[in-house]
């Protein structure tokens, strides 16, 4: 036996089949987030990326300038003040506004 479609019922449907797609896009939306980049990562070590640009050891990276950081650098992406921010050496990933690694170019 076949139940008979109203209005009410059709409506009723749509409304949770809406909600449902949203809550899905949702889901989806957070998975793809980028992660943040680990400063064991093997090619953030290559480039000596550091989280905070107060702590490059400055022997090890000469071409370290004081006062330089992501948040100067030519190569961070994404929103201004955000504290983490895509990267065009790390795709993928997020690199501290406040970090630093031997990529640094300045901005022009």
């Amino acid at each position: 036996m076949t139940v008979p479609l109203t209005r009410r019922g059709l409506i009723k449907q749509l409304i949770l089949a809406a909600g449902s797609a949203a809550a899905l896009a949702a889901a989806r939306s957070r998975a793809a987030e980028p992660i943040h980049l680990d400063v064991k990562d093997p090619k953030a070590m290559a480039l000596g990326y550091v989280e905070k640009a107060t702590e490059v050891d400055a022997k090890k990276f000469p071409s370290y300038e004081q006062g330089s950081s992501c948040e100067n650098c030519a190569l961070l992406q994404g929103t201004a003040g955000a504290p983490y921010r895509p990267c065009n050496l790390f795709p993928g990933k997020l690199v501290s506004a406040a970090g630093w690694c031997s990529g640094w170019a300045p901005e022009i």
